[in-house]
């Protein structure tokens, strides 16, 4: 183990919140158990204490790995679908630092790899989505720091530059396990009346997405 790494940003966030990071070597580890999962760009990761991101970081690193791959000759679709690759992971996080840190951390990896800065649309899309994905509250309760009820959206992406979000109430999303055994997250959704989702938006371009971002309205479809 490397003893120069700090594990604690403070004895008292332990003693008050039990915060302690995963080291970098065990985060690869316990993602190996599952690397056919982290390889695939549309799987979808949900991380109740996410942190500062040690492992939606590694798991978007290991997406737009097969973005790449897969999309190499085509910029448009190398763009959109390592949108999409970072649509797939969701966090949950107590600390407001922490939820902050996370966002950029993963932003920045997705904007190394497509090159973008800040002014890009699809850096300003990612960093929306990111909003909404990667949300600051508590897992346990399922509830937002503001006590509001957390919500996670649905993105899948259409083809030809437009995607599709569906918002689902977290806690109703848990309660999958009494339906289907072993299933990532979303994957049987519509089989039973608790998964009608709250919301569902009309397809979305990048530029659409942006307003968005700008709390521009978007109609909602009937459900």
């Amino acid at each position: 183990m490397d003893r120069s790494i700090n594990y604690v940003k403070s004895k008292q966030r332990v003693a008050d919140h039990g915060e302690v990071f995963t080291p970098a070597w065990m985060v690869e580890a316990m993602l190996d158990l599952v690397k056919h999962e982290t390889e695939r760009i549309d799987s979808r990761f949900l991380e109740p204490a996410c942190g500062s991101g040690n492992f939606l970081v590694q798991i978007i690193r290991r997406k737009l790995a097969a973005v790449e791959l897969k999309y190499s000759k085509s910029d448009f679709e190398r763009r959109h679908y390592a949108l999409l690759g970072l649509m797939c992971i969701y966090g949950i996080e107590l600390l407001a630092d922490n939820i902050v840190e996370c966002r950029a951390n993963v932003l920045e990896i997705f904007a190394e790899y497509l090159d973008l800065d800040e002014e890009d649309d699809l850096y300003r899309a990612a960093s929306y989505v990111l909003s909404q994905n990667l949300v600051h509250g508590d897992a346990l309760t399922m509830r937002t720091h503001n006590d509001q009820q957390i919500t996670f959206a649905e993105w899948g992406y259409l083809g030809k530059g437009k995607f599709q979000r569906r918002d689902f109430l977290l806690d109703s999303l848990t309660q999958s396990s009494s339906y289907v055994v072993d299933s990532p997250l979303f994957a049987h959704l519509g089989k039973h009346e608790i998964f009608t989702p709250m919301k569902t938006y009309p397809p979305m371009t990048v530029s659409e997405l942006v307003a968005a971002e700008h709390g521009d309205v978007l109609k909602e479809d009937s459900l």
